[in-house]
């Protein structure tokens, strides 16, 4: 958008005038232009995000969100479904990657993937160690998930203990609604050679995509780079922020 320029504004007498071009000395003075116009308020832009859910569906677009918890309403809304199938999103790819997990940012770019509610299942584990060995975090909205395990660590030895299932009860007790740290606590303060149960909710998998993908083909998406120069930092109180 240009800049409204400078218009009306005499420069002093005898002085040099806008673009190097002076006035000679007694040339009587141009009539004044009049009021100036008011300055047109500063609009916001209009930002739109595309988003999939990430085991297939149309693209859709959202906006009009300034939390996460919003966010996950706007997608739930275009896609018919209720916010709380929403477990997580990822930027710019379908698959379970961690370091793609979106978080208080988004860049103007990015597309947007949901992953959802897939099946549920339970293990039992034995604490043999102080430590499980498991990163947690939440979405923010209300659900607790794996972030990442670590190689030769009681939960790494449960092969249907997966990064990206969401702990949704433990011991029967229900931990939807609990921060990351809250749980982590929990299964902290567990007793040693104890047996407990986790029931956790995996994402819904991409089986029914399988075959439809071809060298050339990706996902709306997928692989695309962010300019970087512009993000929306989403806030937990107030308005969210677009940034450089």
């Amino acid at each position: 958008m240009q800049r409204a320029g400078r218009h009306g504004r005499q420069p002093p007498e005898g002085g040099p005038m806008e673009n190097g071009v002076g006035q000679e000395p007694g040339t009587p003075e141009p009539p004044a232009a009049g009021p100036a116009a008011p300055r047109a308020p500063r609009t916001r832009p209009r930002l739109v995000f595309h988003t999939q859910l990430a085991h297939g569906s149309p693209t859709e677009r959202i906006e009009g969100f300034t939390n996460v918890k919003e966010l996950y309403a706007k997608i739930a809304e275009v896609f018919d479904i209720s916010p709380t199938e929403i477990l997580f999103c990822t930027l710019n790819t379908h698959k379970v990657d961690m370091q793609k997990l979106l978080g208080g940012q988004i860049g103007l770019e990015d597309f947007i993937f949901a992953h959802v509610r897939g099946e549920t299942k339970e293990v039992e584990v034995t604490k043999t160690e102080d430590a499980l060995g498991l990163t947690i975090t939440d979405n923010g909205a209300g659900y607790a998930f794996i972030k990442r395990i670590k190689e030769g660590s009681i939960i790494n030895r449960l092969q249907t203990v997966c990064v990206g299932d969401s702990i949704e009860a433990i011991n029967d007790h229900t931990i939807v609604g609990c921060r990351h740290y809250e749980v982590a606590r929990m299964l902290r303060e567990l007793p040693r050679a104890q047996p407990f149960t986790l029931r956790l909710v995996q994402p819904k998998k991409a089986f029914d995509m399988i075959g439809q993908r071809t060298r050339t083909s990706k996902s709306p998406g997928e692989g695309r780079v962010a300019s970087g120069k512009e993000t929306l930092r989403l806030r937990t109180q107030g308005p969210a922020v677009l940034e450089e």
